[in-house]
């Protein structure tokens, strides 16, 4: 889990940046905002998940149940 993570959501910030300003030249800015605070969401739910993680295996190794 170590640098392809990052990998994932750099690729993620690169892909919502282009399709934002897509749509930011089609003059579509309300869906360009959406857009972009979905990549947002995607991003947060991966890191949640990560920290998730995290306390889970300090739970484990320091046996606090």
């Amino acid at each position: 889990m170590g640098i392809e993570i990052i990998f994932k959501i750099a690729a993620i910030g690169i892909l919502v940046a282009v399709v934002a300003q897509i749509l930011k030249q089609a003059g579509k800015e309300e869906i360009a905002t959406l857009t972009t605070l979905a990549g947002l969401i995607v991003v947060l739910m991966m890191v949640v998940d990560m920290i998730s993680q995290l306390f889970s295996t300090v739970q484990n190794l320091f046996y606090l149940y």
